[in-house]
């Protein structure tokens, strides 16, 4: 990387989670340990869960959502300590969104963990067990997809069934929610024109109008936090551009939990706004390398690097250094 490269900041959803999470740099950076105390202060046990589970407990979505936002924020402050370049932008995948928005100094981690506590127990509660669904969709066109999901709705919405996108992670990566005929209906269409339909293990349908219980409790809390300018530019999933307005955080946020994570959209956007002639460096901050994985298919040549423990620390800062 070209030691002028601007940054672009990415933080992950769901998914990326393990046992140990930003343990080594609670150990390596004292800026990671303030911010992940700050975080077990405000939701006592997080730091015990992250760090020796059980797993179990740990895929729980009520858990794991606090604990990857703990874990990537930690993991951008001892990036920062460590003088890392601050981020010209940054987004985060769905949950990761509230990351970025702690990252950019627009939301408290107190108040982003406590939130996200919520938010996971308002989608888990909001559609009885077994009777949504998603799966990851591979092979096939975006278009393509959208034709069939919108010819099943219009079939099956006298029966309450329906089918939606939920993330459009990657070219050929589309994760589809709905009930669990709606999504089992589309996997037997889509495979037929050549599809490879992955079920996900998830607990709830998220990212479709399932979830608008879920986004009504939600907003009542969202309005009630305050979200302050941001350092820099943080991306909403839902319009796939920055936010403009700290205003309009509480409300983007509430409809994101209903509506299609626009990835792609969100990467593209950053890349272009990112390159300033030298070039752009997609970090990743948290646990894992999802997002990392998923940029080298969205973006040509692209330089992305990720960031979740004492190794990754000193590559990635002292090679990202203002």
């Amino acid at each position: 990387m070209t030691s002028a490269a601007s940054i672009a900041a990415i933080f992950p959803g769901q998914g990326s989670q393990r046992v140990g999470m930003g343990r080594e740099l609670y150990q390596a950076s004292p800026a990671a340990a303030a911010l992940l105390d700050a975080a077990e202060s405000a939701l006592p046990g997080l730091l015990e869960l992250m760090w020796h589970g059980p797993d179990t407990a740990l895929q729980l979505t009520e858990n794991q959502q606090p604990a990857l936002v703990a874990a990537g924020a930690a993991a951008y402050a001892a990036y920062r300590e460590r003088g890392g370049r601050q981020p010209v932008i940054a987004a985060g995948h769905s949950l990761g969104e509230y990351t970025a928005h702690v990252a950019a100094g627009s939301l408290g981690i107190e108040d982003a963990v406590r939130l996200v506590r919520a938010r996971g127990r308002y989608m888990q509660d909001a559609v009885p067990a077994g009777v949504g669904a998603m799966a990851a969709i591979l092979k096939l066109e975006t278009s393509a997809i959208e034709e069939v999901l919108a010819a099943l709705n219009s079939e099956t919405r006298a029966a309450g069934e329906l089918v939606a996108i939920a993330n459009l992670n990657a070219p050929g990566q589309t994760v589809v929610s709905g009930t669990a005929n709606g999504v089992a209906h589309a996997v037997e269409r889509l495979k037929e024109l050549g599809a490879r339909a992955i079920p996900l293990k998830v607990s709830a349908p998220f990212h479709c109008v399932l979830m608008a219980p879920a986004a009504e409790l939600l907003a009542v809390d969202l309005r009630a936090a305050h979200f302050a300018p941001a350092a820099f530019p943080v991306m909403s999933n839902v319009t796939a551009k920055p936010l403009e307005d700290p205003g309009d955080a509480a409300r983007l946020l509430t409809e994101q939990v209903t509506s299609t994570v626009r990835w792609v959209d969100c990467m593209r956007f950053m890349a272009a706004r990112a390159d300033s002639g030298p070039g752009v460096r997609f970090v990743e901050f948290g646990a894992g390398e999802v997002l990392t994985n998923l940029a080298r298919r969205i973006i040509q040549d692209v330089d992305a690097v990720a960031l979740f423990d004492k190794a990754t620390l000193e590559e990635v800062s002292d090679d990202s250094r203002a």
